[in-house]
């Protein structure tokens, strides 16, 4: 097999030993890639026996083709540099200082430049952040036999988050379960990681109950299951669900709240219609207007009722296909008042006075 240096290929690897990764070249000799190539900072392996992999010539050593997966600064030669901008093969360079416009990079022996525009991706970094980091880059140009090269490192991220999009894709798929992480609190829901790419979590899939202030629900850092709801790759938009992993309460209403349940619940919302009830997390019924005291054509019952305040009602009926419950109220809004006032202290009447008759009986 010909290859020339910095030319890329792939390949299957054959075996992995303590120094090197044996690979497939379809031929009687066997290509040799170091390990450092293939592991992590903390020294685990990214490949495995049999997986398929791209690599690039750097030369032959002993008789037996070596590779690696990106070409790096104790490897590169002007010819390998050359031949890896013709090729478009990753390189590796030392970002040595900021310099007008951009960085100096050193590559083996040559001297190359990274504008600031190239240097990074979505995440922006002060320049100071770059310095004295080993990155991989891109030669973009290669002029003056060497003496004049330019590079790029923000390609080799753009391109490598298109592999993790095309990844992910594959897996976060509509109706998918998968593991999120809050990072961040939106007036409108919550921004999660998964798998390092950043979905939303709309406050109305939040919970099953209505959510008004999603920092009563939710803290950044807090991990759960949600259900992937839609895709747009295009866009790279996600969105997802929690509550459509959560216990649905309406599934067993009818016989929970069978006609007639006496039951007191909070008044949550108020319409022109009537009010809306909360008798657990996720259920609210409906008290209609028609069914409340004293309420005159043009009465603002917003001014007669107050969201927070309890209310004790009757069960009227249970529509468990449409989620509704009409409700009626089980006393007058004068009664539930002046029971309020008796149990706050606030009422000295007879009728709340548990020492008058026997007060009229000494008289």
């Amino acid at each position: 097999m010909y290859l020339e240096p910095g030319q890329e290929i792939e390949t299957t690897v054959i075996s992995i030993s303590k120094d090197c990764a044996f690979l497939d070249l379809n031929a009687k000799s066997e290509g040799i890639l170091p390990i450092s190539d293939i592991q992590n900072e903390d020294g685990t392996l990214t490949v495995n026996e049999g997986d398929t992999i791209k690599v690039y010539f750097i030369g032959t050593k002993d008789g037996e083709m070596v590779f690696t997966t990106r070409i790096k600064s104790g490897n590169a030669d002007l010819t390998l540099l050359e031949n890896a901008y013709n090729h478009g093969t990753p390189v590796e360079g030392h970002v040595e200082k900021e310099i007008k416009g951009g960085f100096e990079v050193t590559i083996g022996s040559a001297r190359a430049f990274c504008p600031f525009s190239q240097m990074g991706y979505k995440e922006k970094k002060e320049p100071k952040e770059y310095v004295g980091k080993n990155l991989s880059f891109r030669i973009t140009e290669f002029k003056e036999e060497g003496r004049n090269i330019l590079v790029s490192n923000r390609v080799i991220l753009e391109e490598e988050h298109q592999m993790e999009l095309r990844k992910l894709e594959g897996e976060l798929v509509p109706g998918a379960k998968v593991m999120a992480k809050v990072v961040s609190l939106q007036n409108f829901g919550a921004f999660v990681e998964i798998n390092g790419f950043k979905a939303l979590l709309p406050i109305s899939e939040v919970s099953r109950e209505r959510v008004a202030d999603i920092a009563d629900v939710l803290a950044v850092g807090d991990e759960f299951e949600v259900l992937v709801l839609k895709a747009d790759w295009a866009r790279e938009r996600l969105s997802v669900s929690r509550k459509a992993l959560l216990a649905d309460p309406w599934d067993s209403a009818t016989e929970k709240y069978p006609e007639g349940t006496k039951i007191t619940g909070k008044i949550v919302r108020i319409s022109n219609f009537g009010i809306f009830i909360e008798l657990e997390s996720g259920i609210d019924g409906l008290v209609h207007i028609s069914e409340l005291d004293n309420i005159k054509p043009g009465t603002n019952i917003q001014k007669m009722y107050k969201i927070g305040e309890k209310m004790s009602v009757i069960v009227k009926d249970v529509n468990q296909a449409a989620r509704r419950i009409s409700l009626k109220p089980s006393s007058s809004k004068e009664q539930d008042q002046e029971a309020a006032k008796y149990m706050q202290g606030q009422s000295d009447t007879e009728t709340y006075n548990p020492f008058a008759l026997l007060l009229k009986k000494k008289k």
